[in-house]
């Protein structure tokens, strides 16, 4: 993983402008994802076969119980400039009508419903607490965090009420375990098939 920092401490909207032009012209190998956490913009390699094929069963789940007028998507980008963030969730459930409001790489990360992140062993840190504080202090309502390399063995954790930066932990299950997705989604997604890199 490369990272390029830049100071965000006082960054302002023409700074912020620097960053995302930056994040939009950085030359990574295709199939990588390019971020910007906390100010710095980040390039992780591919993800793994495992990692793709967890994000493909939570996906097909999703549309089970989402409406017409929401989209799931695997590279939409979040912007959460207050934070100097614009991550690329592995799912954001997003309306239709927020993604097509705004002719850019990315939403903000208010408009999304759900965020789903995967961790990967070089970013796991990353998401379990850079960009779970980013999701909360945009708001957004849950999210799933499907932690592969957490220090007690495969956890999957869903987060919601988010005050500030923090969510309180509204469950959380082994691989294997049924995790259930409160209102609007009502749904239970069955991790017995998701592997284990």
């Amino acid at each position: 993983m490369s990272a390029l920092t830049v100071d965000h401490s006082t960054a302002s909207g023409h700074e912020w402008d620097g960053l995302v032009r930056i994040w939009q012209e950085t030359d990574a190998p295709e199939g990588c994802k390019v971020e910007i956490i906390e100010g710095i913009v980040t390039v992780a390699p591919p993800p793994s076969n495992d990692h793709n094929d967890i994000a493909d069963l939570v996906h097909r789940e999703l549309y089970q119980v989402i409406p017409r007028s929401w989209g799931v998507y695997q590279t939409l980008g979040a912007a959460v400039p207050s934070r100097g963030g614009l991550y690329i969730p592995d799912i954001a459930v997003v309306p239709k009508e927020a993604v097509r409001a705004v002719k850019s790489y990315c939403v903000p990360a208010a408009a999304a419903e759900l965020v789903v992140e995967i961790t990967s062993k070089s970013n796991a840190s990353n998401d379990r607490i850079k960009k779970a504080a980013g999701y909360a202090q945009a708001g957004v309502p849950l999210y799933l965090l499907i932690d592969q390399w957490a220090p007690g063995g495969p956890t999957i954790t869903l987060y919601g009420e988010p005050q500030g930066d923090v969510y309180r932990v509204l469950s959380a299950v082994k691989f294997g375990d049924p995790i259930k997705l409160p209102a609007p989604f009502d749904l239970v997604i069955d991790t017995e098939e998701f592997p284990v890199d």
